[in-house]
């Protein structure tokens, strides 16, 4: 079975659960639009949310024979993978008397609404830089591999070759960026859902598409800026706050450079993944009336992700765009 965020919502009786997934919705572009197939069942003892599934890596082929002959057998090539779901979200704490002095300014739902932020921002991270091992330099270990280590060695990890770091260069080098787009987006089975990239790089292709005729901009049901490349919606992954410094989930390195990444979402392609049910978004809200002077609210985002074939995802690297903003 698979769901949405809005499907999702629907199942939800209570109208403060409703009201936030409906944050969650409007705070990232790639969790309103993913599917999530929500089939994973706690195993024994109920220790673990692992999602098994089989991926397919290299795709059938067909071909001709003659008469009297036998056509060359070419199989298609599938790998048993598992990945697992992370329970993330954060609790905060606010005083009854703060809550009930704050007149227009809700500090319960305005704590409530950075929580969602910080979180969808942390999923954002692991969707790109998470990896399911211990350790790795660059990536949020222990948590599920993220598109970075799951198109790292793939035919479908593409170097980039054109420097867009200045106006001049745009200028100059927008054609030839256009074909080594073209050239990656045909990496893909299909036209890609979305393309993910940090703000820097999302200025650089909006004024490529500007250039080349193919920037729309529209607005979705929750009258968010939709901004498009040739159709696709070009999706800023955002900052995220590691507690101590902010830092983009697509990183433009040292060298000034960064990437693009490209997904088809989907349960044949790249999806998420949660629990059974509709207990992907969980919030636990204080009963003000109730004693105690600190009042305690939880949200919580149960979830992880699964790339099902490897011709659905893509990156194009090493895109040279100047020093980090």
């Amino acid at each position: 079975m698979a769901i949405t965020l809005q499907q999702a919502k629907i199942g939800m009786a209570d109208k403060v659960d409703q009201q936030i997934v409906d944050m969650f919705r409007r705070s990232s572009l790639l969790l309103d639009n993913m599917v999530f197939d929500n089939v994973i069942s706690p195993g024994t003892g109920g220790s673990t949310l692992t999602y098994g599934y089989i991926q397919l890596k290299t795709p059938s082929t067909a071909n001709v024979r003659t008469i009297n002959g036998e056509y060359t057998p070419g199989e298609a090539l599938r790998e048993k993978k598992t990945t697992g779901a992370i329970i993330m979200g954060g609790s905060f704490q606010v005083d009854r008397v703060l809550q009930n002095t704050a007149g227009a300014a809700d500090e319960l739902a305005f704590q409530a609404e950075q929580k969602i932020k910080a979180t969808s921002n942390y999923f954002h991270n692991l969707v790109i830089n998470g990896t399911s091992a211990a350790s790795g330099a660059g990536f949020v270990p222990n948590t599920f591999d993220g598109l970075k280590k799951l198109l790292s060695g793939t035919e479908n990890e593409i170097t980039g070759q054109i420097s867009l770091t200045t106006s001049e260069e745009l200028d100059r080098n927008y054609n030839a960026f256009l074909d080594e787009m073209d050239s990656f987006l045909s990496c893909l089975d299909g036209t890609p859902s979305m393309l993910l990239m940090n703000r820097q790089m999302l200025i650089k292709l909006r004024s490529i598409a500007r250039r080349a005729g193919y920037y729309e901009r529209t607005k979705d049901d929750f009258g968010r800026v939709v901004e498009t490349y040739a159709g696709i919606p070009m999706v800023d992954m955002g900052k995220y706050y590691d507690g101590t410094t902010t830092k983009d989930v697509v990183e433009t390195d040292a060298n000034g450079k960064t990437a693009i990444y490209a997904v088809s979402l989907g349960l044949d392609g790249f999806h998420g993944i949660s629990p059974m049910g509709s207990g992907v978004i969980t919030s636990y809200m204080p009963d003000l009336s109730a004693p105690g002077a600190v009042k305690t609210g939880e949200v919580e985002l149960v979830a992880g992700v699964a790339l099902k074939n490897t011709l659905k995802a893509a990156v194009l690297k090493d895109i040279a765009v100047g020093t980090a903003q």
